[in-house]
């Protein structure tokens, strides 16, 4: 009996075809992994290629070229790049980013504690921004054409065309300056109230609300409409069923797949994309934290944050995927 036929005499099927939705994750899975180490080759590369010494910075003017020499020592600078990556790379496997060059302090334990912050800030901006943006994009396709699918649009432009930090200083001017209704800078701390976290938090949370809103809005009334002008919703138009009904019970779940990339990819930039808006409200998270490694030179923060950021980012672009597959029955079962 030949190794390509089972008992029966039926040819044996291959693995993609036994398990294909298995196996499209899984290779989903490989192919983030491999991104992921040339993310990390490409982070340490760059950091590498900065200009700039951090034992000049740190030493200052008055620095001589011996202490200068026993700082990169101390530090393994003079060691081959190759060294250092492959040392840094192993260490980031077992969840030691190492330590910090400016505060002597483990990066791990402080990045910790700022990628609690940062996902909090962009998990309660996600919670505010994804249902608001698919009932606003499903309102647009319900009026499509009419006045309040105009009024949408236009409001969403003008989101679209404003960089965040305009956005965050209009907010600090009127919010916090002028009405005093809010809290700068949003500044956190350790025993805080979920509450009084909230507040704290209002200014930038809306920030990013209104970054990602317009694009996520956008993006699913032009995925709806795609679906509305399929023959069987025609039909279903045809045989009497309400648009609004038409457009929650046929027409969103059947653009379910574009949308959830959508979805994902902006929420990788509520996670990624927090630098700046934590910049501007001086907020104790990651990109703030990065921000101040890159100004003194301090390389581990940098590289730890950079492949964090990488990470989370591959991470829901691969869920994007996964969940795309799943809600599509031919990506389950290509032919």
């Amino acid at each position: 009996m030949s190794n390509s036929t089972e008992a029966g005499g039926t040819p044996a099927r291959s693995l993609r075809e036994r398990f294909p939705l298995l196996t499209l994750i899984f290779e989903r899975f490989l192919l983030s992994l491999v991104l992921l180490f040339a993310v990390s080759v490409l982070i340490f590369a760059g950091v590498e290629a900065l200009p700039g010494d951090f034992a000049s910075t740190y030493l200052g003017q008055s620095a001589t070229p011996e202490t200068i020499a026993n700082i990169r020592s101390e530090l393994g600078l003079d060691r081959p790049v190759v060294t250092r990556y492959f040392d840094w790379l192993g260490g980031v496997v077992q969840g030691d980013f190492g330590t910090s060059w400016a505060s002597r302090n483990s990066v791990s334990e402080q990045v910790g504690k700022r990628l609690g912050n940062s996902l909090f800030l962009a998990g309660f901006a996600a919670i505010i921004a994804v249902p608001l943006a698919i009932c606003l994009g499903m309102l647009s396709v319900h009026f499509r054409d009419r006045m309040p699918d105009k009024i949408i649009n236009v409001i969403s432009l003008a989101a679209i065309s404003l960089p965040e930090f305009f956005i965050g200083y209009l907010l600090i001017l009127y919010f916090a300056v002028n009405f005093g209704i809010a809290t700068f800078p949003a500044t956190v701390y350790e025993g805080m109230g979920f509450l009084e976290r909230i507040q704290t938090i209002a200014l930038p949370t809306a920030t990013l609300v209104l970054v990602v809103l317009a694009h996520m809005m956008r993006m699913t009334r032009a995925a709806i409409l795609s679906v509305m002008s399929s023959a069987y919703m025609e039909t279903a138009e045809l045989k009497g069923l309400s648009s609004w009904r038409a457009i929650v019970k046929h027409a969103a779940p059947n653009a379910l797949a574009p949308i959830i990339n959508v979805v994902a990819l902006n929420l990788a930039y509520l996670v990624v994309g927090v630098v700046v808006v934590e910049v501007v409200f001086v907020y104790p998270g990651m990109g703030q934290y990065m921000v101040d490694a890159v100004t003194v030179r301090d390389m581990p923060v940098v590289q730890a944050c950079g492949l964090i950021f990488a990470a989370v980012y591959i991470l829901l672009n691969m869920l994007a995927d996964i969940l795309a597959i799943v809600a599509n029955p031919r990506l389950r079962h290509p032919r």
